[in-house]
């Protein structure tokens, strides 16, 4: 089932021989599998806490003289390849749950809506319980191979953060979410074109702009097809 497009932008300067942290750091895959995240923390513990677990950020900001120490380090290699193996395993399965159990389904694509998704602190696009739950069903489609969508918003302010001004006051900064340092992606449809969603809010036809395009690469994390192409 191929309805979504996208491209993984090519923004990492990477050694060769581990330039699939990439494509890692965009497959939310590595959210619910925390061996995976070895791969980033063992290359710079102290920058991977600094930068609040957000692979995209990590690999932006690493230094050179890091990821050559890695490429030489076998034991980080053999994980390296352990991990991969294990991440094609899981997008290459074609004996999935529900393929075995509902093969006649198989092509029936099933649309989950919710307000919130809680998938990582990454994505500070949920506040509760709601979204906890919501990022759970997400992941746990994916793992027996649903046909899912999962649909939300994409808030452009997470989390707020708290100071007490000159005056003593308690104030609130809304902090803007800096799209291209997020492990998401806007999508296309077939014909290339940038994916847009319509809706009708009393009786008025709106088409949905940026945000709202860019939230659709979330759509795809619950999607067991994580080979975005």
């Amino acid at each position: 089932m191929d309805l979504f497009r996208a491209e993984i932008p090519n923004q990492f300067s990477l050694p060769r021989r581990i330039n699939r942290l990439g494509e890692l750091a965009y497959n939310l895959w590595w959210t619910w599998n925390p061996e995976s995240q070895r791969l980033f923390s063992r290359i710079d513990k102290e920058l991977w806490e600094q930068t609040y677990h957000n692979p995209v950020r990590f690999l932006r900001q690493v230094e050179r003289s890091r990821l050559n120490a890695v490429t030489n380090n076998r034991y980080y290699l053999d994980f390296y390849d352990r991990t991969f193996r294990a991440f094609d395993r899981y997008i290459d399965a074609e004996e999935t749950w529900f393929k075995q159990n509902h093969p006649e389904l198989q092509n029936q694509l099933i649309a989950y809506f919710s307000m919130e998704f809680g998938l990582h602190e990454t994505l500070p696009i949920y506040a509760g319980g709601l979204g906890v739950l919501s990022g759970d069903h997400t992941k746990e489609a994916s793992d027996i191979g649903l046909p899912f969508v999962a649909i939300g918003f994409f808030y452009t302010e997470g989390y707020f953060t708290q100071h007490i001004s000159e005056d003593g006051w308690q104030e609130a900064r809304y902090n803007v979410h800096p799209f291209d340092e997020l492990p998401v992606m806007p999508i296309f449809d077939e014909k290339g074109e940038p994916l847009e969603a319509i809706t009708y809010i009393k009786a008025r036809q709106s088409e949905e702009t940026q945000p709202s395009r860019e939230y659709l690469s979330l759509i795809q994390q619950g999607y067991r097809d994580w080979r975005i192409a």
